[in-house]
């Protein structure tokens, strides 16, 4: 059961993540789940760093972060995802 719970939290932290990022992400939505799932465990990271990852009642401070990591893996992601498949459409597109 854990792990579809990480694989919907990856898939709203992506999706939140994607409308918040402005323009059209070209992701698919394997790797937008894939980037929600990296960008929490950041955020997971850097709360534990900074020493807010346990608090009494809601986490805010830990799911702000996860957001944050999710918009950072999900541009990155998006850049290097255009990067590897931009090369191919041009070439489609000249001939």
């Amino acid at each position: 059961m854990s792990w579809l719970w990480v694989i919907i939290v990856g898939l709203v932290l992506g999706l939140i993540a994607r409308a918040l990022i402005p323009g059209k992400q070209h992701i698919p939505l394997w790797l937008t789940i894939l980037c929600g799932i990296l960008g929490s465990f950041l955020g997971n990271a850097v709360a534990g760093w900074i020493g807010v990852a346990e608090t009494k009642g809601v986490d805010w401070t830990r799911h702000v972060l996860q957001l944050i990591g999710a918009i950072v893996i999900v541009f990155l992601g998006d850049m290097l995802w255009n990067s590897i498949r931009g090369d191919k459409r041009g070439s489609r597109q000249r001939a």
